[in-house]
């Protein structure tokens, strides 16, 4: 099925998809859901107004195994509108997963992109960032530079694939690293990641580095065992 679906996860982010949701390109799509962590502050109830069809309690690792099982639409485009993610970037990603890829990730440290960081002095978060993407390049090759970014369009076939476990901060890593275990083609375009507009962000830097670090060594020994009927 050639159709495509846009996921618009949110949080308690009711200022930030009040000031976004004129950018976002829904019209384009053939379905568009929100899935909601459980928003208090009217997030909830600004989807429903806009008849866009709200997925409840979704926990950070369930997003993408929940739209590929709400949707049988091929192309999958998954965003935040907190503020950190560039709406004029989904069309971009949908068109290279349409044409020339199974996953495409908005990249913020490839030439020409920014993130949020760029402007410290002693860019913490991006280092670390780098130094968990520089070791899936070392391990499982490919060139790419951002592999935590939550910001990507993927095949839905080949998400299936994959058959994601975790429920935190990890699933996009665990994505990517399976995705270049079975050979996908993927790609990246350079996003721009702005400040956080309202809200207030969930991950927290240590409890999620060491979730990181768990993931990076499971991948590292399972394998191609998380999916037993895929052959090389």
């Amino acid at each position: 099925m050639n159709k495509s679906a846009l996921f618009i996860s949110t949080l308690n982010e009711i200022e930030g998809i009040t000031q976004l949701f004129t950018k976002i390109p829904i019209a384009t799509f053939d379905e568009c859901f929100a899935l909601d962590g459980g928003s208090t502050d009217g997030t909830i109830e600004f989807f429903e107004k806009k008849g866009i069809k709200v997925i409840h309690n979704i926990k950070k690792g369930e997003i993408f195994n929940i739209g590929s099982r709400i949707t049988e639409c091929e192309y999958l485009v998954f965003f935040a509108p907190d503020g950190n993610e560039n709406p004029d970037d989904i069309l971009i990603l949908l068109k290279l997963i349409r044409e020339e890829c199974d996953m495409a990730i908005a990249s913020r440290f490839m030439e020409g992109a920014r993130n949020e960081e760029d402007d410290k002095l002693f860019p913490w978060r991006a280092w670390v960032n780098k130094i968990f993407t520089f070791v899936v390049r070392m391990i499982w090759g490919g060139n790419i530079t951002d592999t935590i970014n939550g910001f990507r369009a993927i095949r839905r076939t080949k998400l299936l694939e994959m058959n994601l476990d975790p429920t935190g901060f990890d699933i996009e890593y665990q994505m990517t690293i399976r995705g270049l275990k079975m050979g996908h083609i993927i790609k990246e375009i350079p996003t721009r990641e702005d400040g956080r507009i309202g809200g207030v962000s969930t991950a927290r830097s240590f409890p999620v580095g060491i979730l990181m670090l768990k993931r990076l060594f499971t991948e590292f020994f399972i394998g191609l065992s998380f999916n037993q009927t895929y052959k090389k």
